[in-house]
């Protein structure tokens, strides 16, 4: 059973997570809704050798930068899924900046980051309805919502405050639900809406098959409702002109990409540069882009693996690439199987500050160095961004 204790902190710095650090009696608070600076009382929710997890319960003196949440769902034992609604939207982008900052010395080597742009960039739009895809779970009693914060809990919301407002306007909420379901709301930017629920012990899919259409870089793809796409309505834009400005593609190179999904930044580049090709593991992504792009000559995919297919010793050559790894990053077989091939320049794109760091180490062993730098505040409220590197030879 668990020991409820309230502690009084002295707040110090983010830390990657949604959290901050502190410190009791020496040992390591990690506290969830609290700012850099504040002295807060704080409750120990989980303790685990060599530090706590706590939720700032109290704030006795407030950082300048903290504000009254916008949902009345967000705080200590509430939804999980924005950790930063206390925080003004100028103050999360600084706090997810440091965070990327702290990555990069720490995890990534880098000892001088005075050459790299290290910022957090907002995207058009605001802080809240912005989310064109979100994933409700009915509680025990049937009733929507969203789970706690590293809970199996369900807490029962009117409405989500960052959700799209074609998503807000969907009858998910006045009604009630098999206990358990999951279900998911897509507002694509077609205008296309669907909504796609799942058995809550099989995961299998419960409602009649939908799809939806979306549309970037010149082109309109038709895929599962459930499948991948970028849930800010900004995001592929500005990550699809981000690569290219830094890839700079020219007319003959051979270019690959890797994690590629249904071919996005494929459908970028194709125009300005040789081969492409998409290298991509599901099964569903891969035939929605090659529907999408048959009338693009120069892009293939191969689907696969990406480590086991770059393992194959046909793929030798390759000028540029964009490296788009799920969370848990790319790993050392992938960074090797690049650089073996001494392309010009690599594209990363993160959706982790620590794995992404932890690459970019990988990669500065093999002689290539992190040259350019840009992230965007695409998951607002939350402690998630997006960070687009670019990796060039520095031997």
């Amino acid at each position: 059973m668990t020991v409820i204790t309230d502690l009084e902190l002295e707040v110090g710095a983010v830390a990657h997570g949604g959290i901050c650090v502190a410190r009791h009696e020496g040992q390591v608070v990690f506290v969830r809704h609290a700012l850099p600076g504040e002295r807060v009382r704080a409750r120990v929710t989980e303790r685990r050798k060599g530090f706590l997890r706590a939720d700032a319960v109290e704030i006795l003196l407030p950082s300048p930068d903290r504000v009254i949440p916008p949902c009345p769902f967000a705080g200590p034992g509430a939804c999980g899924g924005c950790d930063w609604q206390h925080v003004s939207w100028d103050a999360q982008r600084r706090l997810k900046a440091e965070v990327l900052r702290e990555q990069l010395t720490r995890l990534g080597g880098l000892t001088d980051l005075s050459g790299l742009a290290v910022h957090v960039e907002p995207l058009p739009g605001g802080p809240l309805s912005w989310r064109t895809r979100v994933q409700y779970a009915a509680g025990p009693d049937g009733r929507p919502g969203f789970h706690a914060h590293r809970s199996a809990g369900i807490v029962a919301v009117d409405r989500c405050r960052i959700a799209h407002p074609s998503i807000q306007a969907l009858p998910i909420l006045e009604r009630t639900w098999p206990p358990g379901t999951t279900i998911e709301a897509v507002a694509a930017g077609s205008g296309d809406t669907a909504v796609v629920t799942r058995a809550s012990r099989t995961g299998r899919v419960t409602s009649p098959p939908a799809q939806v259409r979306e549309r970037a870089a010149g082109h309109e793809w038709t895929l599962d409702a459930g499948g991948f796409w970028q849930v800010h309505p900004q995001a592929v834009d500005a990550f699809t002109d981000t690569v290219l400005s830094m890839l700079r593609p020219a007319a003959g190179e051979r270019a690959w990409d890797l994690y590629g999904g249904a071919g996005v930044f494929a459908a970028a580049l194709a125009p300005h540069c040789g081969p492409v090709t998409v290298v991509e593991s599901d099964a569903r992504a891969v035939a929605s882009g090659r529907r999408a792009l048959r009338d693009l000559r120069n892009v293939a995919f191969a689907r696969g693996d990406v480590a086991q297919v770059l393992a194959n010793p046909g793929w030798r050559s390759v000028d540029i690439v964009v490296l788009d790894p799920p969370r848990s990053g790319a790993g050392r077989p992938v960074v090797s199987a690049i650089t073996a091939r001494r392309p010009r320049a690599v594209a990363y794109v993160a959706c982790d500050p620590a794995a992404f760091a932890r690459d970019v180490r990988t990669f500065a062993e093999q002689g290539y160095a992190l040259t350019g730098l840009r992230a965007f505040d695409s998951f607002p409220m939350t402690q998630h961004f997006e960070t687009i590197g670019l990796l060039t030879p520095s031997l």
